[in-house]
């Protein structure tokens, strides 16, 4: 395991950060705690000290899980970081009361990284006139919290006004190769990093879209390249080939994803890959961007829709169609996932369920106009024998 430095504090965190926001789950939905917990350790005996969560992760199970989780001495071998819920915060007290109520939930008695969870310039606003630079100093200086820092999903002029507005540790943003001008992005990378702050990268793999599958014709570009590797470890690299990058966090939920991950991060340095290499994956970058019609990471803060349309899970499928040109293929899919035949309920969650309400457009990170795109996807994957097809996946997973 590679490690980098915290600038400010010199704290030694490992490249690799286990993130629990896509845990292993059940059919049931809920967290497979037996595997998680073991691939979560296996992580850290292995080299991984950073590990990150949320308040709303898996339904707010994920703090309570990981609390679990890092019993048996694994908390003195990491730094863990969580976030302040900055959506639920209508007062200065709101802040105290999630703090405790989280280092309740992880069973420890101090948090390393705390962040002011999903930061944009009104968001912030609001929050900075509550009080929350007053609350992080207390925190601090009580003990209750080591670092703090910011994730922030906005415009890269909210993005270093809010930089400059407290003196943070870290930040954390979202960054990989089809993400260089969005958010953030390179220019916000470099502001945060010349101001002497750690920068966690989430979202490596745009919510595993660069990983697999591959759409034939990046699958054909990759495999021009003179080293052989994965479509995973390409974009990892190119993230860390960054040095102003602190940790880049991974939602591992599979063995063999935490098994690759450990063994880029043993060989992943800063301004390892070579010009050939940095030109083909803009190569990469540029054939996804005509491939893909929407720019979901599959996040979930849009969830719960009020009208019980699965948003995240409508995108997917209408960018695998997009990507991979097979539309009876990813009507079926639609069907599938929609039918409740998985979770033993009756059918819903369909983009035509929509209601136009816009309460996921203020929560979208992306800024996606959700309600316009789910008319699309709704026109494109639904049509006139979508009974027939909810039909058929009923009897066939009935079948099996």
């Amino acid at each position: 395991m590679l490690y980098r430095q915290m600038p400010k504090n010199e704290d030694e965190l490992s490249i690799l950060g286990f993130g629990c926001m896509r845990l292993p789950v059940k059919e049931d939905g809920t967290i497979d705690e037996e595997r998680a917990r073991n691939q979560v350790r296996y992580a850290i005996d292995n080299g991984v000290n950073y590990v990150d969560t949320a308040w709303p992760y898996h339904m707010s199970a994920s703090e309570p899980f990981l609390g679990r989780a890092l019993a048996d001495g694994y908390r003195e071998k990491v730094k863990l970081a969580t976030k302040l819920p900055s959506w639920l915060l209508e007062s200065r007290e709101d802040m105290d009361k999630f703090l405790n109520a989280q280092l309740e939930r992880l069973k420890t008695d101090h948090i390393d990284y705390y962040l002011v969870h999903g930061l944009a310039g009104k968001v912030w606003d609001k929050l900075e006139a509550l009080g929350v630079t007053d609350f992080l100093d207390k925190a601090k200086a009580d003990g209750r919290i080591v670092n703090a820092g910011f994730s922030f999903h906005g415009s890269i002029e909210d993005f270093k006004r809010i930089v400059d507005a407290y003196p943070w540790t870290f930040c954390q943003i979202q960054y990989n190769f089809m993400d260089e001008k969005h958010q953030a992005g390179t220019e916000g990378l470099e502001y945060a990093a010349s101001k002497g702050m750690g920068v966690i990268i989430m979202e490596p793999l745009l919510g595993g879209n660069l990983a697999s599958p591959v759409p034939a014709e990046v699958e054909d570009i990759w495999n021009e390249a003179a080293v052989k590797r994965t479509p995973a470890e390409w974009a990892f690299r190119w993230v860390w080939n960054h040095p102003e990058v602190t940790v880049v966090l991974s939602g591992m939920n599979k063995e063999s994803q935490v098994e690759e991950n450990l063994k880029i991060a043993d060989e992943a340095y800063p301004n390892s890959l070579t010009e050939a290499e940095i030109q083909l994956i803009s190569r990469v970058e540029k054939k996804y961007c005509q491939l893909m019609k929407i720019g979901c990471t599959g996040c979930e803060y849009c969830m719960p829709c009020p009208s019980g349309v699965n948003i995240p899970e409508c995108f997917s499928i209408y960018n695998d169609l997009h990507m991979f040109g097979n539309l009876e293929g990813s009507r079926f899919t639609y069907a599938v996932s929609m039918s409740g035949v998985f979770t033993n309920t009756k059918p819903g969650g369909f983009a035509s369920q929509c209601i136009e309400c816009g309460q996921c457009m203020e929560k979208c990170p992306q800024g996606l106009k959700i309600p316009d795109l789910l008319k699309e996807v709704a026109e494109e994957l639904e049509g006139p024998d979508l009974e027939q097809r909810l039909a058929m996946a009923k009897q066939l997973f009935a079948n099996k």
